[in-house]
């Protein structure tokens, strides 16, 4: 039982600002912070997270070895300091990096604004995550995969590549469709599971969905092209349309820091629970706990719960 991540990874530099600044302004803000991100790597963390890790690896401390059934990352890093930093901290959360390659090229960035209501906005410059192509990708990565994980902050065509791998390894297929794009049809042949927010729902379909019952509609519209599909609405929970029925699950009420990795951490939720066998609706349950505690935290990586967080909540 293993997951497969294919995608980016991102050194993030995180300022907070009173508000966000508007076109030609210039605002003052924090001192600057890094953390480590990208979706690749974020979603890969909290998918590794909610396999069993009960609490962070100690500063300092070396790598956990990774195991045959844990998480696995496909992407690119740069052979700069940057990359030996993210590099080394997957390696410490037990995910296998042996496909994650340092290559000539800068270490992708994200530059990131968070306003005092924890609200963010993202500038991302790709560097070597652009340079994972389709031939990068070996049948052999994909071998014994249950759940392959997708984004869109690699190289559409690769992405591509990676579904179809995925499918051909027997693999259940999740695409996070972030940041939105148009999605071609032959992507979604081979995607089981899409995943998208309010603004990338707005981005497919011209409809932004406010309020659970639209993006019921909305999602019911999209599951036309793909088997399931998952809309996830912030302080509204998300709801899923898909084989196993439709539905609304409310999000655990918490005050919000820093939304920054509260997407992805549904996602790695998601991801664990449909690997594990359970059905949507738990699986989506999972996904909003998951990301609401994201939430009360600073930082991507470092805002992701860990297993033991996600089932105190559930039981309670």
């Amino acid at each position: 039982m293993s997951i497969v991540v294919v995608g980016s990874i991102n050194m993030d530099l995180v300022v907070r600002v009173r508000r966000h600044p508007v076109p030609g302004e210039t605002l003052l803000g924090s001192d600057y912070e890094t953390h480590h991100g990208g979706k690749g790597a974020n979603q890969a963390v909290a998918a590794a997270r909610m396999l069993g890790r009960s609490q962070p690896p100690a500063k300092g401390a070396s790598a956990v070895v990774a195991q045959p059934g844990g998480v696995r990352l496909i992407g690119r890093v740069g052979q700069d300091e940057f990359g030996n930093q993210l590099r080394n901290a997957l390696k410490r959360e037990g995910i296998n990096v042996n496909a994650t390659i340092p290559i000539a090229a800068p270490t992708g960035v994200a530059f990131i604004a968070v306003n005092d209501e924890g609200q963010n906005t993202i500038i991302v410059s790709p560097g070597a995550n652009h340079r994972l192509r389709p031939e990068n990708l070996s049948p052999a990565e994909f071998e014994g995969a249950r759940v392959v994980v997708l984004q869109l902050e690699i190289p559409l065509d690769t992405v591509r590549r990676a579904a179809e791998l995925g499918r051909q390894a027997g693999a259940r297929v999740i695409l996070n469709a972030a940041p939105a794009q148009k999605l071609p049809e032959k992507l979604l042949e081979h995607v089981d599971i899409l995943v998208i927010n309010e603004s990338e729902a707005l981005g497919l379909t011209g409809v932004r969905p406010d309020s659970p019952e639209m993006a019921l509609e909305v999602a019911r519209v999209l599951a036309e092209k793909t088997p399931t599909v998952v809309i996830t609405l912030g302080e509204q929970g998300a709801v899923w349309v898909g084989p196993e029925g439709s539905g609304h699950q409310p999000v655990l009420k918490v005050e919000a820091v820093d939304t920054t990795g509260a997407g992805d951490a549904f996602i790695g939720a998601l991801a664990t629970a449909i690997c594990e066998g359970k059905a949507l609706p738990q699986a989506v349950r999972r996904g909003c706990v998951a990301g609401a505690l994201a939430a009360t935290r600073v930082g991507a990586q470092s805002s992701l719960p860990w297993r033991d967080d996600v089932e105190a909540r559930l039981e309670s």
